[in-house]
């Protein structure tokens, strides 16, 4: 395990247009090859139709929130953008479904870790719904 405690579940999106059917594969192959990065930034994507993907092992820090990887977790989901790439909440129902069960499951391994999202720790609108306030009684 990492030698700090996890204190943060971070949601993402991946910054895709609604209804872009990206896989793990894709995204593994923008943060290694694109940004040299050793593996995926994520540690869960969950793609379009709710299928929960593992990314970077959760004992392995990640590469998803400046200045808070080492304490959290991260969790994305595919879409969060327009056609015109603007910030939407694109989640589909079955994203939906699955993120909020995989959100409770972490939340069963880590129960003092605060469930929020990446645009709480950035200046991002990432990930283009308020995930600390939907999420609050998990």
């Amino acid at each position: 395990m990492r030698p700090e405690q996890i204190t943060k579940i971070i949601i993402h999106c991946t910054a895709t247009p609604e209804g872009r059917d990206v896989k793990i594969a894709e995204v593994k192959r923008w943060h290694v090859e694109e940004r040299g990065w050793s593996d995926i930034g994520y540690h869960w994507l969950i793609e379009l139709d709710g299928a929960i993907e593992k990314g970077r092992p959760e004992h392995i820090q990640g590469a998803h929130a400046k200045g808070y990887n080492s304490t959290s977790i991260g969790v994305a989901y595919v879409g969060g953008v327009d056609a015109n790439m603007k910030p939407k909440d694109t989640r589909t129902d079955a994203q939906k479904m699955a993120l909020h069960c995989l959100l409770e499951d972490i939340k069963g391994r880590f129960p003092n870790a605060e469930i929020i999202g990446h645009r709480d720790v950035s200046s991002k609108d990432c990930p283009s719904y308020d995930a600390k306030s939907e999420y609050a009684e998990i």
